[in-house]
């Protein structure tokens, strides 16, 4: 028998591809762990359980209603799961009222794992929050309103139903040379199973020349070395183009360090390509890879003939040289050029951080497949692995190459200062992304590895196994991303290089053909074992042998009796359902001991359902109660027991007296109405407290029809420039107002709620346009309508008419950086010089301290802005000061209907946190732009946009 090793250094490989069947995940049972109709979770008061809208029903539901969700309020339930793992979190939903999506928040015991956008539905759908870690034992998930206005009827929990990881080594390029295909197949064996260490290494002679500093620092720091080196071949071009011996270090780092090399490709243009003439010297000044700095025209790049065409082929022949080298020394490189594309999201390069984006989605491909095809047929080049980058926005999937043209998917993580959901700033998010990196698995139907390309915290290894999150490899960016605290804590990085589950240098196998050994697989990996006796069942595993014997099996170090645990039948083990029902619950691993190659691994997670307890449950679980004497009538509720008995009835933590305020009566209790009269109005949840599973609430909508409706009211308007203004009388004994808008078929939305006053303007009239309006009154019995007035805005629409759009990039309440995203829309109908322009963003300063701002892309040219932090000479509510955004004459115009973003970055330079919440321009909620009236612009100093402070 051989020797059990640590982990990979004991795998060897073959050049011939491993042949099996893909093996079929570990399905969870057709019943899911875990539903709760939304009706009986715990709702915050604003909520309210409805089975109609506005008087529509809303059939299809189950239950005996949903909840209906305005513009706040929580859904709140626990679930018990029985192992800490990944679990998928869906609910069953309907939101009819915005194509563009409603945004929602998910927090999981007490961590906010992130805002969710609820597409458009006219009937009930299911909603996927993805896969979230839970713990052991009981879990709290919370949904709160972000934009809100949706309904839910039911939340279902069960185990995630996740990838087994299991592609296989087949190459893109079918003469793949003998080491590049070694190599996938080696990358194949550790997916899933391991995650491979990397380190980018600075370029360009940065470090004083010195490229091992990362290296040598993290050797000095855990006593290893990563396995795979980042390397870029960005001084490879046709501008200003130098040797700066990236092709020597990846030669020295494979043959002779034995490690795996990657490669990005940060090729960049001139900025001025107009006056460009190809295979003139460009300084690296004047070069660029950002879209906004250069006018290269990118959709050119792709036909041949054009001079952007001619440029690329120049560029590419740079690239072909280099791995030719790479080539002739039996070297395979993991390319992956084109990186990050779609950059901030958005199919039409809307997005984009790099120029070649800019053109969309459909000519990046283009781009890729022009380049694959340049590499591998016309320079003959088959020692490449290639990596395309990937994001999960929704837009993600148009820009995919397509499998015939990628081997693995790469992902770059950085969200330890953006992007992080858990409320923190200033030190390291050791976050897996499980989530995210099942997306991307999901994206190719797990027929692609998954691999973090580039990132800034390296995840703990806790996470990393815990979550089952099986990324390929890491690879931190150099320089601070490696060494600051703020990125990586050094204790985190020392125990995830010293683990099993990290491989590093010194445990890569020979990765030279000349070790022909062929592993061993195994279908499939993982399992689920039940320990409830009428759900237990042996599992069955299919050996694809390659040659090699089946030596034995073991847990951890003891080894299985064979005949008794386990029984063999040609290729087929069967593992005994009596050895699996003597485990814990949790997960066992079973290790595959094989003559030669590689031992393979089988996860079984052991659960036992024996302890499951049946919920009763009550019918209905919503109801309305009248105070008004003639209407008032007690309330009959059934019960269905399942074995449990009914210990109590609790409001809050007030317990209901048996025999004065309700009856018992079998299966029937009885609510008295002098109990339910003497509730105030609104919700009252009278929680029924069981002997044994889940305790449901009925929730009794107190109201009074004593109270009389509101008064008439009268409506009175006027219109201006892009704007109508109403007022109205007050209505006798209402408590608030909202202001509706006739939508062109005969309906009615409304644009503002819950207002106190008796005064609306509505900014986004448009000039010329009729518009009726009308105002309702409501109170606790109901509301009143008033007259309809119909305004038109008159006058022509200056030159200066424009809108401003806006989210916060960060939203989390108390951060070092205010980030606003910015948009400027011209609403006229000349062009808009935007020289005459300022915008203002309102905030509290917090502290007198120093501050700095960055423009960090912006659609005109980060150069073409001015700033200016103005402290405001008399403060108001929610603001003292303002960031003024200006431009200079060489940002141009916008045309009718055109827009300019901004990206704007301000902070502290001694980075201490500024407090959000409440700051008058801040946006707590979406990750899109929309009308925001809380910024203000200006156009030659006359507000054009928006409500000052």
């Amino acid at each position: 028998m051989k020797t059990w090793l640590k982990k990979a250094s004991a795998i060897v490989l073959t050049f011939a591809l491993a042949i099996g069947l893909i093996s079929v995940p570990a399905h969870a049972a057709a019943t899911p762990l875990f539903t709760i109709e939304g009706e009986n979770a715990t709702l915050s008061s604003d909520l309210q359980v409805a089975t109609s809208i506005y008087g529509t029903p809303k059939p299809g539901y189950t239950g005996t209603g949903f909840v209906w969700m305005q513009n706040s309020g929580t859904i709140t339930f626990n679930v018990t799961v029985p192992t800490t793992g990944m679990y998928s979190i869906t609910t069953r939903f309907m939101q009819e009222l915005s194509p563009d999506g409603r945004l929602q928040n998910l927090t999981v015991n007490g961590v906010n794992k992130g805002s969710f956008m609820l597409p458009y539905t006219t009937t009930w759908s299911i909603f996927d929050f993805g896969y979230q870690k839970l713990t052991a034992g009981v879990n709290t998930i919370q949904l709160k309103a972000g934009w809100g206005f949706a309904y839910f009827d039911s939340f279902t929990v069960d185990v995630a139903n996740l990838d087994p990881l299991n592609p296989l080594p087949t190459l893109t390029d079918s003469q793949a040379t003998p080491e590049t295909q070694l190599l996938m197949n080696y990358l194949t064996e550790a997916y899933g199973d391991h995650i491979i260490s990397g380190q980018q290494e600075i370029y360009g002679g940065g470090n004083d020349g010195n490229a091992e500093l990362e290296f040598d620092w993290i050797h000095n720091l855990t006593g290893k070395y990563p396995a795979i080196r980042g390397f870029d071949f960005m001084n490879y071009n046709p501008l200003y183009g130098w040797e700066d011996g990236t092709t020597n270090r990846v030669i020295d780092w494979v043959n002779t360090r034995g490690g795996i090399a990657t490669a990005s490709w940060h090729i960049n243009v001139p900025k001025n390509f107009t006056t460009y003439t190809l295979g003139q010297f460009v300084d690296w000044k004047d070069a660029t890879y950002k879209p906004t700095d250069t006018n290269f025209n990118t959709a050119n790049a792709v036909v041949p003939g054009t001079k952007e065409y001619q440029y690329l082929q120049l560029a590419i022949q740079d690239l072909a040289e280099q791995l030719q080298i790479l080539q002739d020394n039996g070297v395979p490189i993991m390319l992956r050029p084109f990186h990050e594309a779609e950059g901030n999201g958005g199919a039409n390069g809307e997005g984009a951080w790099f120029w070649w984006a800019k053109a969309g989605a459909t000519v990046y491909k283009q781009l890729w497949n022009l380049l694959y095809t340049e590499l591998t047929q016309t320079y003959g080049l088959h020692n490449i692995i290639w990596i395309y980058n990937s994001y999960t926005y929704s837009t993600s999937p148009q820009w995919y190459p397509g499998d015939a043209k990628v081997d693995i998917v790469g992902y770059d993580k950085y969200n330890t200062v953006y992007n992080r959901y858990d409320g923190l700033s200033g030190v390291p998010n050791e976050d897996a992304i499980t989530s995210i990196f099942y997306q991307l698995v999901n994206m190719t139907g797990g027929k692609k590895m998954v691999a973090m390309s580039e990132n800034d915290t390296v995840p703990s290894v806790q996470n990393l196994t815990e979550e089952k999150s099986g990324w390929l490899y890491f690879c931190p960016w150099y320089g601070e991303h490696l060494m600051s605290t703020a990125f990586n804590y050094p204790a985190t990085l020392t125990t995830l290089y010293q683990s099993n589950y990290v491989i590093t240098l010194d445990e890569l196998p020979n990765l030279k053909v000349s070790n022909p050994t062929q592993s061993s697989t195994i279908t499939p990996t993982s399992a689920t074992f039940d320990k409830k006796t009428a759900s237990q069942a042996d599992i069955a595993v299919t050996m694809t042998l390659n040659g090699n014997t089946l030596n034995g099996i073991k847990n951890s170090t003891t080894s299985l009796v064979s005949g008794t645990d386990y029984t063999v039948s040609g290729t087929t083990v069967t593992i005994k359902k009596s050895y699996l029902a003597a485990q814990s619950v949790g997960t066992t691993n079973l290790t595959f001991d094989f003559s030669a190659g590689t031992d393979r691994v089988l996860a079984v997670t052991i659960v036992d359902m024996t302890s499951t307890v049946n919920n009763s449950t009550i019918s209905p679980t919503s109801a309305t109660f009248d105070k008004k004497t003639a209407s008032q009538a007690d309330i009959a509720v059934m019960l269905t027991l399942n074995g449990n008995t009914l210990s109590g009835i609790k409001n809050g933590s007030a317990s209901l007296v048996s025999g004065t305020d309700y009856t018992v009566s079998g299966t029937t209790v009885t609510i008295k109405k002098s109990y339910l009269a003497a509730q105030a109005v609104g919700t009252t949840n009278l929680t029924f407290d069981f002997s044994a599973g889940t305790d449901p609430v009925l929730a009794v909508s107190i109201v009074d029809t004593t109270v009389v409706l509101p008064g008439a009211l009268t409506v009175s308007g006027t219109a201006g420039n892009a704007q109508a203004t109403l007022t109205w009388t007050a209505s006798t004994g209402a408590t608030a107002y909202k202001v509706e808008r006739a939508t062109g078929s005969g309906s009615y939305t409304a644009i503002a709620s819950n207002l106190t006053g008796l005064t609306y303007t509505d900014m986004t009239a448009v000039n010329g346009t009729l518009y009726n309006y009308r105002v309702v009154a409501s109170n606790t019995a109901g509301s009143t309508t008033s007259n309809v007035i119909s305004l038109t805005p008159t006058g022509t629409t200056p030159a200066g008419s424009f809108k401003v759009q806006m989210y916060s990039g960060n939203t989390t309440s108390s951060i070092n950086t205010i980030a606003p995203r910015v948009k400027i829309v011209n609403t006229g109908t000349t062009a808009l010089d935007l020289s005459t322009v300022k915008l203002r963003y309102y905030y509290t300063i917090d502290d007198n301290k120093t501050q700095a701002y960055w423009y960090d892309w912006s659609s005109v040219g980060s150069s073409n802005l001015t700033g200016a932090f103005v402290t405001m000479s008399t403060p108001k509510t929610g603001a003292d000061t303002y960031f003024e955004i200006g431009f200079t004459s060489g940002a141009g115009t916008l045309a009718p209907g055109a827009s300019a973003e901004i990206q704007i970055r301000i902070a502290r330079t001694d980075w201490s946190n500024y407090t959000q919440t409440g700051d008058y321009s801040f946006s707590p909620a979406g990750s899109s732009y929309v009308d925001w009236t809380k910024m203000t612009g200006y156009a030659n100093g006359a507000l054009a946009w928006g409500i000052e402070p």
